[in-house]
């Protein structure tokens, strides 16, 4: 079973994003409803931000509501929430000053209803020491017990190295999906394993992508500044669906979604020789989706290598990320 800072957690996780970051963000009513619906599922990993939102709705007001209704159930959750970013520019604040109002920020939403298992440095701030924002993490809130730990997200291989030498790195937030096999590949999931480091998996149905749902780019303009993102446009949306074909087609044979499919892909790359626990957090907003997603698909080693055949001979459509946005920081 994966553990994150020594807890042992569900092997699969929440992402939070969808509940507050989107143009119309989910009422505090449904999330709640949804949040609950993870937790009776298993799905104790929650993922959110300090950015997910406006300063009157985002991840941390909507857990302050939730553990206000089930305070039970807060010592049950192991809670990531990332920040580190200035709340007006959105760039990497990794100022001691910076790290404090971020740090002193979601505490206060929180409002005391549960405690910060690990704060996330949301992208790493290249104009500030990095060693500074470890010490400033560790000593001023790690230690007094303020905080649990300190996790990374969207960082590189050599970020995770320097980390590891000056604190013990709760977690690494990266994406991984079918789609998106990068950090297999450069370097980030070998560190990790090397350091014994769990990684939070976000996105991993690709934003979306691989549940079948999107056709066209119309399909995904609920879902705001991500219709915009380069492997969403018509013109590779086309290219990449014949991927998404495929998956399905699997799926079917197996008797589940391409949804479950999809996490259960990246769970089954966490138990290769070298890896550490891979724990997905795909951000089901619905209490259906919730419980299709938390739902433990197993891969047979033969599903796992036609997967892998199709990924090996399919070139992905795309970016990421439009052009601009920091990553592997």
């Amino acid at each position: 079973m994966a553990q994150i800072l020594g807890k042992k957690v569900g092997p699969i996780g929440l992402g939070l994003m969808g509940f507050s970051w989107r143009p119309d963000p989910i009422p505090v009513e449904k999330a709640i409803e949804t949040l609950k619906a993870a937790f009776d599922n298993g799905a104790t990993v929650w993922n959110g931000a300090e950015f997910y939102g406006t300063p009157e709705y985002n991840s941390m007001t909507i857990l302050n509501r939730y553990f206000t209704q089930y305070p039970e159930h807060a010592d049950k959750v192991t809670l990531i929430i990332k920040g580190a970013v200035d709340p007006v520019t959105i760039r990497p604040d990794g100022s001691p000053e910076g790290i404090r109002r971020s740090v002193d920020n979601i505490l206060k939403q929180l409002g005391g209803k549960k405690k910060l298992d690990s704060f996330g440095i949301g992208r790493r701030d290249h104009s500030s020491s990095f060693e500074t924002t470890l010490r400033v993490l560790e000593d001023e809130y790690v230690d007094t017990g303020k905080i649990g730990g300190v996790s990374l997200s969207e960082c590189s291989a050599a970020t995770i190295e320097e980390a590891a030498k000056i604190i013990d790195v709760a977690a690494v937030e990266v994406e991984l999906s079918m789609f998106t096999p990068d950090i297999l590949h450069n370097g980030v999931a070998a560190a990790c394993g090397k350091h014994n480091i769990p990684i939070t998996a976000y996105s991993p149905m690709s934003r979306g992508m691989l549940t079948g749902r999107f056709k066209t780019n119309a399909d995904a303009q609920y879902l705001g500044r991500l219709a915009s993102f380069p492997r969403f446009r018509d013109e590779s949306l086309a290219h990449n669906l014949k991927l998404v074909a495929k998956v399905e087609a699997l799926a079917e044979k197996k008797g589940c979604t391409s949804a479950q499919m999809a996490i259960a892909w990246v769970r089954h790359v966490g138990t290769r020789a070298g890896m550490p626990d891979i724990i997905p957090i795909p951000g089901s907003t619905s209490v259906s989706r919730v419980q299709e997603n938390s739902k433990v698909i197993e891969l047979a080693e033969q599903e796992s290598k036609e997967l892998d055949d199709i990924l090996e001979n399919f070139t992905i459509a795309g970016g990421r990320y439009p052009d601009g946005v920091p990553t592997e920081l």
